[in-house]
């Protein structure tokens, strides 16, 4: 295995245990991007997965209208395409719900979260190579999981019996990738993403912080996300422009 290839060989086993478990009701439905928009996510791993890095932010798991649609961790479209450059056939999901359908980078839906994530980025270092020099945004969890009305059921609503599996597999690739990146603080983007950050990496000293969700479901995030997660990273020790 060459050091070029290992995040891509992370993945891949990764997309394999995942895609052995099973969901019952009221999940319906189950996306894993790794598997249909491969393309695309090993796009973004090749192009910009570099160890080692200063800091890696870690996202809970794809939402319907960014990482779904493009592969890409918090993947906004527009973000994705334009700012990213990564241009990639996106297939679409076996079991596809109707209300939830995958158009890939022709997508005309925007992921809020993703937007205001990547936008920070672009914002303060106004290129993808400027950023990725020092940072790099991952997934714990790679699969999204809809119920039958289309709404999304995130893996923390998911019972012990089926939660377990997925979080033992999806700890061993945070592992995994945390080894590779060697990154000096894994940042949680949100609660679920931190804790699960403390729990995998306890035996390792990787520092481990915690930054506000950009969910356009969350009143604090609303009120200005980008100069509080500016904020909070500096609080951290994190040097940014």
């Amino acid at each position: 295995m060459t050091k070029e290839t290992r995040l891509l060989d992370i993945a891949r086993e990764l997309a394999e245990e995942v895609d052995r478990l099973t969901f019952a009701p009221p999940v319906t439905h189950v996306y894993n991007p790794l598997d249909y928009a491969w393309e695309a996510h090993a796009q973004y791993l090749q192009r910009y997965g570099k160890a080692p890095t200063e800091v890696l932010f870690l996202g809970m798991n794809p939402g319907p209208w960014g990482m779904v649609q493009t592969g890409v961790p918090f993947g906004e479209v527009n973000a994705v395409r334009d700012w990213l450059g990564i241009d990639a056939r996106v297939g679409r999901p076996e079991h596809e719900h109707p209300k939830r359908p995958v158009k890939g980078l022709s997508s005309t839906r925007s992921e809020v979260s993703g937007a205001r994530l990547w936008g920070w980025a672009r914002d303060l270092f106004a290129t993808p190579e400027r950023f990725f020099e020092r940072f790099f945004i991952a997934n714990y969890c790679p699969l999204a999981f809809m119920e039958s009305t289309g709404r999304n059921r995130t893996p923390n609503k998911l019972p012990m019996s089926e939660r377990k599996p997925l979080l033992e597999a999806c700890d061993h690739a945070m592992r995994k990738t945390v080894e590779y990146l060697r990154p000096d603080l894994v940042v949680g983007v949100g609660a679920f993403a931190e804790g699960r950050a403390r729990a995998a990496l306890v035996a390792t000293e990787v520092r481990i912080g915690r930054i506000l969700h950009p969910s356009p479901a969350s009143p604090a995030a609303n009120r200005g996300w980008s100069e509080r997660a500016t904020h909070q990273l500096r609080d951290l020790g994190v040097e940014l422009p």
